[in-house]
């Protein structure tokens, strides 16, 4: 269980379970026992460029992304330009997204995410390819929708990232969690596990 405005990062080996669990949660994909009961406005961000249409343009991707995501066209309007700076996109708004880069993928895809004023904000790896700057600047984001209430729940693998953002984080493996707790003992164990 996670509860309202918590940061729980979720970590573990390539082929943990953890992606998949987003995907569950984010009602991707359905559990095949057991049930999962989401509460409040999900966004989530699981793949660089999920939702995105090669030959749209970064303005015509914001407004796709941001229905899919949820939010009205008109929300969508009023927060463009500010997804838009956000992003640092804006030389490249009216360039087809199949000519940008999986970096600039990612800054556009978390900058439609976490401007949509989620309840809870599924994150998935996504700052990996973002350059430091930017890492830097989403982490910030985070916490900021975190002052605001919502829940995070953010997957990677750069520790330091978890550690900065999350009190609590979960380890997985195989699918199953094997961890669950403050997260530098989280941490803890799943370096122990890899020696």
């Amino acid at each position: 269980e996670i509860t309202k405005g918590e940061a729980v990062g979720i970590i573990g080996h390539n082929g943990a379970g953890k992606s998949t669990m987003l995907k569950h949660l984010s009602g991707i994909m359905k559990p095949t026992r057991g049930n999962i009961e989401v509460n409040g406005r999900l966004s989530a961000l699981i793949e660089v460029g999920a939702g995105f249409h090669q030959d749209l343009t970064g303005r015509e991707n914001v407004f796709l992304n941001g229905v899919i995501l949820g939010m009205s066209r008109a929300e969508i309007r009023r927060k463009f330009d500010e997804i838009v700076e956000f992003s640092g996109l804006g030389d490249f708004i009216d360039t087809p997204v199949k000519r940008y880069s999986s970096g600039m993928f990612a800054r556009l895809g978390f900058a439609v995410a976490v401007h949509m004023e989620p309840d809870i904000l599924i994150i998935d790896e996504v700052l990996s390819v973002g350059d430091f700057v930017f890492q830097a600047k989403g982490v910030e984001k985070m916490r900021s929708v975190l002052k605001s209430g919502a829940t995070v729940i953010f997957v990677s693998h750069n520790l330091r990232a978890v550690a900065e953002l999350c009190d609590r984080a979960l380890l997985m493996r195989k699918g199953q969690l094997v961890a669950d707790g403050p997260t530098s003992e989280v941490i803890h164990t799943y370096m122990e596990q890899a020696k």
